[in-house]
């Protein structure tokens, strides 16, 4: 992989949830949250939302990566598909996401997040459209 860029400002609903992004690469990025009760739903187990929220938010910035000023393409999510396939352990989520195909204006990318001991509990896989001529 390239050189890690920059791992950017933080938006208003990654402040919210506390998920943090990590690396920052071609193609390829990770984001963490450090779990505590606002992330839990009534079963005490993380909240979709917040495993959708991590997902959406790393393959899109996989998707995104660019070696330009700014250190990313504008990109919207046209589609995000998630499985649940398991129940964290410990308190940390990893998201690591990848670029896997797609042209100039269509990305496929495809992720998973796991626990702090590396069982993966949800799985994704997403088209984002990025906007080059708008970096």
């Amino acid at each position: 992989m390239s050189e890690t860029h920059s791992i950017g400002v933080p938006y208003g609903l990654q402040i919210t949830l506390g998920f943090r992004k990590t690396v920052y690469e071609d193609g390829y990025s990770r984001f963490v949250l450090d779990l505590d009760d606002r992330h839990a739903n009534r079963g005490g187990i993380p909240h979709g939302g917040v495993y959708a929220a991590m997902l959406d938010s790393a393959l899109g910035a996989a998707a995104s990566w660019a070696d330009n000023a700014r250190g990313y393409l504008p990109s919207v999510t046209l589609n995000l598909n998630i499985s649940f396939v398991g129940k964290p352990d410990g308190q940390r989520l990893i998201c690591d996401a990848r670029r896997v195909g797609g042209g100039k204006s269509n990305v496929f990318c495809e992720g998973t997040i796991a626990d702090e001991h590396g069982t993966i509990v949800a799985r994704a896989s997403g088209t984002f459209r990025v906007f080059p001529d708008r970096a």
